[in-house]
């Protein structure tokens, strides 16, 4: 997968915008100005492709313990953040997909009514 694919997938979603708040080079994906994807864009140029998801504290164990390529949130807090390695791991593109999915669902049920309903409306 290249970093096209995974913006592409990314703001497909419903309500997803794009920023750059930390830096030039961390693309932040965010639904309801809410953060649910982070990627360094200078990673992907060097070959080293990962992104930042959020995860159900238990399944973000899970998930560490079953895949070298997924890891504690780097610059994140470890508990509710995975990083991702993409391509060259034993996480599938598909997997990768279904991890935004699951980061997506999980920012969303976090939202307030009133952010609910205005997504619900876009």
């Amino acid at each position: 997968m290249n970093i096209e694919q995974l913006r592409d997938y990314c703001i497909s979603k419903k309500g997803v915008t794009e920023h750059f708040p930390f830096d030039e080079v961390t693309l932040v994906f965010k639904v309801m100005h809410k953060m649910f994807a982070l990627v360094g864009l200078n990673h992907c140029e060097n070959g080293d492709q990962k992104i930042n998801l959020k995860c159900n504290p238990e399944k973000a164990l899970e998930l560490r313990a079953e895949f070298d390529g997924v890891s504690a949130g780097f610059h994140m807090n470890k508990k509710h953040w995975n990083t991702v390695l993409i391509n060259d791991s034993d996480v599938s593109d598909q997997l990768v997909f279904q991890l935004i999915d699951h980061s997506y669902d999980l920012v969303v049920q976090g939202l307030t009514k009133k952010a609910k309903a205005e997504l619900e409306n876009l």
